[in-house]
């Protein structure tokens, strides 16, 4: 069996409405629907995951990369685990 690839959502979902990207991850509106999609496979995630990273620059790539290494490690994104500790 395949190692499950984690979704790129980092739960900041605002799409740019110049770029059409997610201000988040970086990914169209259609790359988040193939994500979903139980027969896209780990290949096209991971190829998937280093475009939308060319995408991102400066505060962006950093704010991903280290709430998508949280995500991976702890199973939440920074700003999801913040907004579920701000509501206690």
């Amino acid at each position: 069996m395949e190692n499950k690839i984690i979704s790129p959502c980092i739960s900041i979902c605002r799409t740019d409405p110049v770029t059409g990207y997610c201000y988040g991850c970086a990914r169209t509106n259609e790359e988040k629907k193939q994500w979903k999609d139980e027969n896209s496979t780990n290949q096209w995630k991971e190829e998937n995951l280093k475009i939308i990273v060319t995408r991102m620059q400066g505060w962006q790539l950093n704010t991903f990369r280290e709430s998508y290494e949280h995500k991976k490690n702890k199973g939440v994104s920074l700003f999801k685990k913040n907004l579920l500790e701000s509501k206690n």
